[in-house]
């Protein structure tokens, strides 16, 4: 007995590889900075196409990855939704993971809800986290609701319930969360969330077209949520009303489709101050914006990033990604590979990973971001001066006695610049070559087409 309680009492004291939890841990877990999870703010996504990693397409086969994904910087893994999908009206042989049969069950083609919960289990234990994609604007053809509650949809002219009008998602059915029957649809929406946290100890949710939902949902849903847990929020919208009713963070779209007319050469450099410097002025001062060169839409749907930003292109888009202010960056499943086709949405296409050609380079951005705080979504950017503003994009991050310069030559030409700025003064590092060297107000660079260099100061 004696021996148990000085047991308990060192782990209360330090933590050591024998006390599975300490103070310190759940401090951390539970700490806030801005209204968001403190983990989040040098921290980065990773989007997991589960059907398409493996060519088992399970959970059980992801798990393999776990090791690789944790030694290239991957902090939260964002798995697209895990639900089963509706038969009826399906498209394709297997369907859209966004047509969502039943909201508290495991897709069975991925495995089974003790997988489930072995994986998240096995990510928390190599210190990553886990978010799931959730789908609270619609539900699939057949779900259980239409004949239990079918006032919870939108309803068409003949009084059937029906997906939006506007789009040829045939395969869903709209949820309408307004009129007598939103409180309840609002409550069962909400007990469904909170069964993945408290059941599986997953760690937030990426909301499926979020800004379609409406405030009155989030109002009484998010406080609701992050009482279970110190949760993050993202919504695939970029509405700045999404940050007043409580998410983290909302996706970057403008910054994203600037990035791409500049990569096919139909926008100068400069103008990513519209999409990024100006346009963030719509937004909270805490928002955080999640900056990205792919996603599931993108990439099968409009050739992201083998076709957008082909061969070498896509370098400074990504460091970008990873560097611009406000953000958290997001990687697609075979970006690091790098995939050079569409992934089928529809079909069983698996990625067939093999050469992992950016993982290095991967690597190196997200230990950056996760060792030094200037590029915390919380640090601060200053744009600075170059001499071919039209060709190449560069400023500062900084946070106390943190900072790192970006320059990146948004081209195809070779760019011979002078940056002039005060705040570049100072000894720093070029992380890809490892060579330090004193950086003066003005300070002449040599960068190749699609080049970048980084500097963290020391």
């Amino acid at each position: 007995m004696i021996r148990f309680v000085l047991f308990l009492l060192l782990c209360a004291s330090i933590t050591f590889p024998g006390c599975k939890t300490s103070a310190t841990t759940e401090a951390n877990e539970n700490a806030v900075v801005d209204g968001h999870p403190a983990w989040i703010l040098q921290g980065n996504i990773y989007e997991v196409n589960i059907r398409q990693y493996t060519p088992e397409g399970t959970f059980r086969a992801f798990e393999q990855h776990l090791d690789r994904l944790k030694d290239m910087g991957v902090q939260t893994l964002w798995f697209m939704p895990i639900n089963p999908i509706s038969i009826k009206d399906r498209k394709g042989a297997l369907g859209s993971y966004y047509a969502i049969a039943d909201y508290k069950a495991v897709n069975p083609e991925f495995g089974t809800l003790a997988d489930w919960k072995s994986l998240v289990e096995k990510a928390h234990r190599k210190g990553m986290k886990v978010i799931i994609d959730w789908v609270p604007n619609h539900t699939g053809a057949d779900h259980p609701w239409l004949t239990s509650n079918p006032d919870f949809y939108l309803k068409n002219a003949k009084g059937q319930p029906t997906h939006p009008l506007d789009t040829d998602w045939t395969d869903i059915r709209k949820l309408e969360y307004k009129g007598a029957h939103m409180s309840q649809l609002t409550d069962s929406m909400i007990a469904s969330m909170k069964y993945w946290i408290t059941e599986t100890d997953i760690d937030g949710f990426r909301v499926d077209v979020a800004g379609e939902v409406g405030k009155d949902f989030y109002l009484k849903a998010i406080p609701e949520l992050r009482k279970t847990k110190n949760i993050f929020l993202l919504a695939e919208a970029e509405q700045p009303w999404l940050h007043e009713v409580g998410f983290d963070a909302s996706y970057g779209w403008n910054a994203f489709h600037m990035m791409k007319r500049i990569a096919k050469g139909e926008r100068k450099a400069s103008a990513l101050d519209s999409a990024v410097v100006i346009a963030e002025k719509n937004y909270s001062p805490t928002a955080i914006r999640m900056y990205f060169t792919s996603n599931h839409d993108e990439n099968s749907w409009n050739k992201a990033d083998y076709g957008t930003m082909p061969g070498e292109v896509h370098a400074p888009f990504a460091v970008l990604s990873q560097t611009l202010p406000k953000s958290v960056p997001l990687i697609y499943s075979g970006q690091e590979e790098p995939v050079l086709d569409s992934i089928s949405f529809f079909y069983k296409d698996a990625i067939g990973f093999g050469s992992f050609q950016r993982a290095a380079f991967y690597k190196t951005l997200l230990n950056l971001r996760k060792n030094n705080p200037a590029l915390a979504a919380n640090g601060s950017f200053t744009k600075v001066k170059s001499s071919l503003d039209d060709q190449v994009y560069a400023f500062v991050r900084q946070k106390d006695n943190h900072k790192v310069l970006v320059v990146a030559n948004l081209s195809p030409k070779v760019a011979a610049v002078s940056i002039t700025s005060d705040l570049i003064k100072g000894r720093a590092k070029n992380i890809s070559t490892g060579k330090s060297l004193q950086l003066n107000s003005t300070t002449d660079l040599g960068l190749s087409p699609w080049g970048y260099a980084i500097f963290e100061y020391k």
